[in-house]
């Protein structure tokens, strides 16, 4: 099952990664979402990866329980996440708009300077 649970949080990461490299919007938002759901399923399965056992100590002195903390940070971050990804669906969506396009520019600076040398020091 770690197996499993590991080539998930790799591949994720993968994906995630590959789509944040992309020079249009949607994707680097598809990117952020892959890359959240992959800390999700780690800082879930730091939590040790147990079937059928409670989340708590039970008062019978059963040995058997998982840590809540991990379920409770990601069930906090998936909210969060939630509502990071919808805002900036809406920034692209609004950037979208305004220039008709989703690329993302990224070209060589202007080195050209209107301003005299002297007061380029």
């Amino acid at each position: 099952m770690e197996l499993i649970v590991a080539s998930a949080v790799g591949t994720l990461t993968a994906g995630g990664v590959y789509l944040i490299l992309r020079l249009r919007s949607f994707p680097v938002i598809l990117g952020l979402a892959l890359l959240s759901y992959a800390v999700n399923i780690f800082l879930f399965s730091s939590g040790r990866l147990a079937v059928d056992m409670a989340p708590v100590l039970s008062p019978y002195g059963d040995a058997g329980y998982t840590d809540p903390l991990p379920q409770a940070l990601v069930l906090t971050a998936i909210v969060i996440s939630f509502g990071m990804t919808a805002v900036l669906v809406m920034v692209g969506l609004g950037a979208y708009l305004e220039a008709d396009s989703d690329e993302i520019d990224i070209g060589p600076e202007d080195d050209t300077d209107d301003r005299p040398e002297a007061e380029v020091r």
